[in-house]
């Protein structure tokens, strides 16, 4: 499938945006304001990403999984609307799915419901915690935080291995509210080995890795992912996505100008965009 892109806008900056919410969960605009605002961005490409729905299981302490859940159906036909109506920005349909490692047959039923483009794999609960949701929780100590980090990665392993999703989401949002612990996790024994791992899978299934700018707006104040793990996705050679998980009409390409030049620095010239479940590589 070819994907025109303007070659002015090459040298400006990223034109794909993969990672986009609706308030069809709890972002705030409907797919009409933010395919707008994708334009008012000079985006040529704008995946939406909603979230999945997710099992009764896995709740937040303030939850819009009801909200989701009677929503979602009305998000698909939103989107697919505005496929192909302006040859100006390609509008895609995706979905983020939320992972669960214990509830296969719910994951294979999201991804087959609806005719997605691509789909986001993104990692918000370890067990039945919803882990990103408040920094109290990750007050408990350096020991606790360090087993949260193996168990992440590992299961970021698993999600790769799956064969049920095109791109892994901000592959280090474990670090959100313990960024300095994580830094320091990293540099331990051990540690960069469990996230090559991760990576390795996600370069052998074919998938992109997330450069999110996300991680900007929230507490840890960096890019996801960050540097010791770029730099290492680079050697493995692991193909990269960008998003900007925008949750308003803001935020699209949020921080995209800081993007490129992260990319470039690790010598990335080239992401990737999923249609209809095929793999293109674009230059940005």
């Amino acid at each position: 499938m070819y994907f025109p892109v303007n070659l002015y806008l090459r040298i400006v900056m990223i034109v794909v945006d993969l990672h986009n919410h609706t308030n069809a969960s709890h972002a705030r605009n409907s797919v009409s304001e933010m395919v707008a605002s994708a334009r008012e961005h000079g985006l040529r490409i704008y995946g939406f990403s909603e979230h999945s729905p997710r099992p009764l299981a896995y709740s937040y302490p303030k939850e819009y999984r009801d909200h989701l859940q009677a929503s979602f159906g009305n998000y698909v036909e939103d989107v697919l609307s505005f496929k192909q109506r302006d040859p100006e920005l390609r509008v895609l349909l995706g979905m983020e799915l939320d992972w669960f490692p214990a509830e296969p047959d719910f994951m294979q039923r999201a991804v087959a419901a609806h005719p997605f483009d691509y789909v986001i794999g993104g990692i918000h609960f370890l067990g039945t915690w919803g882990f990103d949701f408040s920094p109290e929780d990750w007050q408990r100590g350096p020991d606790f935080c360090e087993e949260q980090y193996v168990a992440y990665f590992r299961t970021l392993k698993d999600l790769a291995r799956s064969g049920l999703v095109n791109i892994a989401a901000h592959p280090d949002i474990i670090k959100l509210f313990s960024v300095e612990t994580f830094k320091g996790w990293l540099a331990c024994p051990g540690s960069l080995d469990l996230v090559a791992e991760a990576l390795t899978a996600i370069r052998d299934a074919g998938m992109g890795m997330e450069i999110s700018s996300a991680g900007l707006r929230k507490p840890c104040r960096e890019i996801y992912p960050g540097p010791e793990i770029m730099r290492l996705a680079a050697e493995i050679g692991v193909p990269i996505t960008f998003g900007s998980d925008a949750h308003d009409i803001d935020t699209p390409a949020y921080g995209f100008d800081l993007l490129e030049k992260y990319a470039r620095s690790f010598g990335y010239t080239h992401s990737l965009v999923f249609e209809h479940g095929e793999r293109q590589e674009l230059p940005f």
